[in-house]
């Protein structure tokens, strides 16, 4: 006679060895593998995948000689380093929208980039007093500019 599978029991799951463990977690985060198709094929929870990333995945970072604080540290410079570029690809765009008077930013950019350069280019303005000082408005053309050193 069959027994009745009692759904408040456990289930036993069988040891699994460390490679394999190291072997699950470098295919889920190198993108191989789900957690959840990785739970099916080695027939282990999701939870117990998931403390293997949390583990191990520290071990590989170790094996690679890379400290968290090492990598922290690493992280931070590039974040700086891609905010100066930021800051330096919108001041270009703010100043090519001085100069042609078009709004690249409101139509191609998300909102809240476009607002960020529009108020560098409200600072840019107070900074230089206004357009006359970063000589684009009223400039004379070269032909005007000779005709009046003839007319003198």
């Amino acid at each position: 006679m069959k027994t009745k599978k009692e759904p408040w029991r456990k289930r036993t799951y069988q040891k699994v060895t460390l490679e394999t463990k190291i072997l699950v977690v470098d295919q889920i985060l190198n993108g191989q593998i789900s957690r959840s198709n990785a739970s099916k094929k080695y027939e282990v929870p999701r939870t117990t995948i998931s403390y293997w990333i949390r583990i191990y995945s520290t071990l590989a970072q170790q094996n690679m000689g890379m400290s968290k604080n090492d990598e922290i540290k690493k992280l931070k410079e590039k974040i700086e380093e891609l905010e100066f570029v930021k800051d330096f690809q919108q001041d270009i765009i703010a100043d090519m929208e001085l100069i042609t008077g078009v709004d690249m930013s409101k139509k191609s950019l998300p909102k809240t980039l476009a607002k960020e350069i529009e108020r560098k280019k409200k600072d840019r303005i107070k900074e230089n007093g206004s357009m006359v000082v970063l000589g684009l408005v009223n400039k004379p053309s070269t032909k005007d500019s000779k005709n009046n050193k003839n007319n003198k």
